[in-house]
């Protein structure tokens, strides 16, 4: 260019440039490494083009400081007031904040529990209920259009061993030796008592039948009651035997034929899925018939992608590995894409450890004893806060704690804090405006270091949001909470929103109230992610 500075060519300009928020405070409060990406194309060292952008943005209003670093990277520090604008933008958009179109045009199916209605949900089921639940809510703030499922696994041989558990139960008898010996069955035996008084006079193949179908129901209903106090909800419970009633099991494995990867074999009839990485080839149907869970699945996964839905996110749990390769065999056998169409996320075991344990009605803890003994809140977060992968070893007094040691309490009393300090200002009459109404935000008042690094982890959010949707991290969002409640607590006791008794009620005053309220909101936001409450007062 004529005065010297440098130019790309109008189609090597990026139509979005990746910027992030540096390590260390002291670099600024954004940074890029945009010249060593764009300076080959602009004929010139990276250190030249990150010199010559350092001048253009510096004359930017609202940039305090362009530094280059190293070889090229650029560090941005914004003036006081365009930094503190945020606070206002937060209060603005309210529980919209940290919400975007990032995954815009995605529909999902999200499956998880998918537990038998065989009896109650235990501990196991519950990690997955935890992480299900957010990462539908996450992925829905990242613009997803997610439907939250649970496949009711009702057809198969298990059925028929609770009928006659429920049964047995009933009569006042033991549980047969291959049934379901929990107490449980027996407050279902009396529910279906209660519903068919005359149970105990039918034939015995009947009985089975009624004892199977209102213990179902009955037990299905408990799981559905336990879920609700869990703050999980799902949009479609899928029940299994439709896919045998309708005919649809059959017509899976008419379908897969037409696509040829289906052979007979030794009278059964099994898909080729060795053609696409699994162990071995799977039967669908064996030589007597009977079709197999397999064949289930497959019949399944049709219905989902026939109901209109591109992506597939399974969450099993730790004994399901073998599930992947033969999940994903399924999909390109029905000409999916099995590296975008479907997805498996495999959680693994959780123990909570504590003195309720040896309470606990014989070796398992279920849901419903969780939610008595701890909570749904530290529950939630607590299971929330950890990659799915990794194996969790919790102790239940512990999540009880009322210290900075519990994370979920740590998170809930910053919230509560924001509270107390609002409750406060309003006491000491600091008002976010000033008496005559006008507006009293002034974000060039927010200079204290603290302040700066709470708006930029505030600044974050979105992104953090983002991210945990892509890369399906729900714990992504806690652990930027307890960043945040962090930075928070050290503002709180570095910073007054309310005068002391002797002083004045200024603009500085007033204007921390916004950015105290917008705290407020993006912890809100974030616990709501997660399917945590945000309490007012702790």
């Amino acid at each position: 260019m004529a005065d010297g500075t440098l130019a790309l060519p109008a189609d090597d300009v990026p139509s979005s440039v990746h910027v992030e928020r540096p390590r260390q405070r002291e670099h600024g409060d954004w940074a890029t490494n945009v010249a060593l990406q764009l300076a080959k194309k602009a004929g010139t060292t990276p250190r030249a083009l990150a010199e010559d952008l350092a001048a253009r943005l510096g004359a930017t209003p609202g940039v305090k400081a362009v530094d280059v670093a190293g070889p090229g990277f650029l560090n941005i520090t914004l003036d006081a007031g365009a930094a503190g604008e945020l606070a206002r933008t937060i209060v603005a958009a309210g529980d919209a904040y940290g919400r975007s179109d990032a995954l815009a045009g995605q529909v999902h199916n999200l499956e998880f529990i998918s537990a038998n209605p065989t009896g109650p949900l235990h501990i196991g089921h519950t990690r997955w209920a935890a992480l299900g639940d957010a990462l539908a809510r996450i992925l829905r703030a990242a613009g997803a259009d997610v439907t939250a499922e649970y496949y009711i696994n009702d057809a198969g041989a298990q059925m028929d061993k609770f009928g006659r558990s429920v049964l047995a139960r009933a009569r006042g008898e033991e549980a047969p030796e291959d049934g379901y010996p929990g107490e449980y069955v027996i407050e279902r035996a009396q529910e279906v008592l209660a519903q068919h008084p005359d149970l105990l006079d039918l034939p015995e193949e009947e009985a089975v039948v009624v004892a199977r179908e209102a213990g179902y129901a009955a037990q299905l209903a408990a799981i559905r009651r336990t879920l609700d106090g869990f703050g999980v909800h799902f949009d479609t419970w899928f029940s299994e035997r439709t896919l045998h009633e309708s005919g649809a099991v059959d017509q899976a494995v008419a379908r897969l034929r037409e696509q040829g990867h289906v052979f007979d074999q030794d009278g059964a009839v099994w898909l080729r899925t060795t053609d696409f990485a699994d162990d071995k080839d799977r039967v669908m149907i064996r030589a007597n018939g009977e079709p197999t869970y397999f064949a289930a699945d497959a019949a399944y996964y049709l219905s989902k992608k026939d109901r209109g839905f591109p992506g597939k996110i399974y969450l099993l749990g730790a004994d399901h590995h073998g599930y992947i390769n033969r999940l994903k065999a399924i999909a390109a056998c029905a000409g999916d894409d099995p590296e975008t169409n479907i997805e498996v996320l495999i959680g693994q075991l959780v123990n909570i450890g504590g003195e309720r344990m040896g309470k606990r009605r014989g070796n398992a803890l279920y849901l419903d004893d969780l939610l008595e003994w701890i909570g749904s809140d530290a529950l939630r977060y607590s299971l929330a806060r950890f990659p799915a992968d990794t194996p969790l070893s919790l102790s239940g007094e512990e999540l009880l704690k009322q210290s900075n040691d519990n994370p979920v309490f740590y998170v809930q009393y910053a919230h509560s804090r924001t509270c107390a300090v609002d409750r406060n200002a309003a006491d000491r009459a600091v008002a976010r405006a000033l008496p005559d109404g006008s507006d009293a935000f002034d974000p060039s008042l927010l200079t204290h270091e603290t302040e700066a690094a709470l708006i930029g982890r505030l600044t974050e959010f979105p992104r953090i949001v983002a991210q945990a949707a892509e890369l399906r991290e729900p714990h992504r969002v806690a652990r930027y909470l307890e960043s945040l409640a962090a930075d928070y607590h050290k503002w709180y006791s570095e910073c007054r929103v309310t005068p002391f008794p002797d002083e004045d009620v200024t603009d500085t005053h007033r204007t921390r109230l916004w950015l105290n309220d917008a705290v407020r909101q993006v912890l809100a936001n974030g616990l709501d992610l997660l399917g945590v409450t945000a309490p007012e007062r702790m």
